[in-house]
């Protein structure tokens, strides 16, 4: 194990400053900053995902940020084959790979692995939707569960979007998903030495700080950006029309709420995500490292110096 290579893994809810923290260890240990973060890979969604700005994506390397266009789906299968393609890319240039992002299924997926199910033709999922959209969730669930009973049993009416998957699934693999989750090799997928930072600052300090941060995402042209997104007309389902503050700023485009509304609405949305992904981090996430704040010049000295006990 000694001989793995390190990959830096920075863990945090959103507004907690990960983007920071990525920035000043790339920039101490000549690293490139790998996006993992489930809505900053949608390059229509730069305001609204709180992508880097650009200054900072060109002050080091940045990879998988806006990489794909708002009318694909991208999965955790889908992203751990990239990033680990641009993590043998960083090394290959001599640099430190350093993971960031608070989508708890992309870190859980490069650290401990994720069954490989077989590419999905798009045809076979045209008409798994079109299914869906004909006959409504609750027959397709039904129709789901003659196929897979284990997937229908699990998931509700209402998450869609998975129950289009595991039907998906069954239907062009002929088997059921949680099968190819079981055959899930016992080793990850990229061969490293992982060291996780993770930041887990106070609910009450975080909430504010997200509140906040809406706030300047909207002085900074979020509005804008929904409304270009919204433009695009695409199936609600997708998970770029369910990024924080789409919807909410959707509803006050079509007149049905106010802005300030819209606004009120979104910061409670994300008010409730950085909980769960709160919880997540503390239950399913074994950090190395955590700093229990919002990341800030007073901590920059505390985690370099973790990160280079860690890579050596």
């Amino acid at each position: 194990m000694t001989d793995l290579q390190p990959v830096v893994i920075i863990a945090g809810p959103t507004a907690s400053g990960k983007t920071a923290l990525a920035l000043d260890v790339a920039r101490e240990f000549s690293g490139t900053v790998i996006n993992a973060d489930s809505m900053q890979v949608y390059r229509e969604l730069r305001v609204l995902t709180a992508r880097p700005r650009p200054a900072d994506e060109a002050a080091v390397p940045h990879r998988l940020f806006g990489v794909l266009a708002a009318s694909e789906a991208c999965s955790a299968g889908r992203w751990l084959k990239m990033a680990a393609a641009e993590i043998e890319a960083a090394r290959g240039a001599g640099r430190l790979p350093v993971v960031v992002g608070g989508t708890g299924l992309y870190l859980k997926a490069l650290i401990e692995g994720l069954a490989e199910v077989p590419e999905i033709p798009a045809a076979v999922n045209a008409e798994v939707w079109r299914r869906f959209d004909r006959i409504g969730g609750e027959a397709f669930r039904a129709e789901l569960a003659e196929r897979d009973p284990e997937a229908a049993a699990k998931l509700p009416v209402g998450d869609s979007q998975r129950l289009k998957r595991a039907m998906a699934v069954v239907e062009a693999t002929g088997r059921p998903l949680a099968e190819w989750h079981r055959r899930q090799s016992e080793a990850p997928w990229v061969a490293a030495r992982f060291g996780v930072v993770a930041l887990m600052p106070p609910r009450e300090a975080l909430y504010a700080a997200a509140e906040a941060r809406f706030i300047e995402m909207m002085a900074s042209g979020a509005l804008d950006e929904a409304k270009a997104l919204v433009a695009l007309g695409l199936d609600p389902e997708l998970p770029s029309m369910k990024a924080l503050g789409v919807p909410e700023l959707s509803r006050h485009l079509a007149g049905e709420i106010s802005l300030a509304g819209a606004v009120a609405a979104a910061q409670q949305a994300t008010r409730n995500f950085a909980k769960r992904q709160l919880t997540w981090l503390r239950n399913q996430l074994a950090p190395d490292h955590v700093i229990e704040a919002l990341y800030g010049p007073a901590h920059r000295a505390q985690a370099l110096a973790w990160v280079r006990r860690f890579i050596g």
